[in-house]
C-alpha cells in the first residue's frame, strides 16, 4: 500500500470510495469533500498522466573527441614496449609509461635533442636513472622451446648438447655402456 499512495493509481475520490464500501472508513470518518466531489464530479478524471517530455537534441553538437599531445607519446610508448606492473595500492607510484611520457616532455621542451632523436634520447635518459625498458617483440625463448627445461625432458624430449660427437662416443646408460671400454 505504501508504494501506491501516490495519484499514479486512481484517483483519491476512488480510494475513499474504496475505503467506505470496504468498511475500513466509517460514515463519521468520510471527509467533507467527498459528498460534493460524488455529487459534482469533474468533467475530465484527474489521472496522472507522465508529462512527455522530447528533450530537443541538435543534431549538429557534435562533442568533440578529448586528445592531449601526451596521448599521441603514449601510444607511441605502449606500442613500443612492455608495460610492466602497476601498483594501485600505492597513491604515490608512478607508472613506467607516466616517467616516459615526463622525460619525452621534458627533453621535447629543453629543444637541445632534434625531434627525430627524440624517442631514442627518451629511452636513453631513462637508463640513466635506472629505468630499463623492455621492447615489445623481442626475442624470447618460450618454455615449451626450451629443449633443457625440466618441462620438455619430462615431457620425453632429451636436452640437446653442443657437441654432438661427445655425445656419440659416451654412453648414455651406465648398464649399456659398452665393457670393452
Amino acid at each position: 500500500m505504501a508504494g501506491s499512495r501516490l495519484e499514479k493509481f486512481g484517483t483519491i475520490f476512488t480510494r475513499v470510495r474504496d475505503l467506505i464500501r470496504s468498511g475500513i472508513m466509517k460514515p463519521p470518518d468520510v471527509p467533507i469533500w467527498y459528498n460534493v466531489y460524488k455529487a459534482f464530479p469533474p468533467l475530465k478524471d484527474p489521472l496522472y498522466v507522465k508529462p512527455y517530455f522530447k528533450p530537443h537534441v541538435s543534431r549538429t553538437d557534435v562533442v568533440p573527441d578529448i586528445f592531449y599531445p601526451e596521448d599521441a607519446i603514449r601510444a607511441i610508448f605502449y606500442e613500443r614496449y612492455l608495460m610492466g606492473h602497476l601498483d594501485l595500492s600505492n597513491p604515490n607510484f608512478t607508472s613506467m609509461c607516466q616517467r616516459f611520457v615526463d622525460k619525452y616532455v621534458a627533453l621535447a621542451a629543453s629543444g637541445v635533442v632534434p625531434t627525430s632523436d627524440l624517442l631514442q634520447e627518451t629511452e636513453k635518459a631513462l637508463l640513466k636513472d635506472g629505468i630499463m625498458l623492455k621492447r615489445r617483440g623481442a626475442q624470447r625463448k618460450s618454455k615449451s622451446q626450451d629443449p633443457t627445461t625440466p618441462e620438455s625432458v619430462s615431457a620425453g624430449q632429451q636436452p640437446m648438447d653442443d657437441s654432438e660427437d661427445a655425445a656419440e662416443d659416451t654412453p648414455t646408460h651406465p648398464h649399456t655402456a659398452d665393457p670393452s671400454q
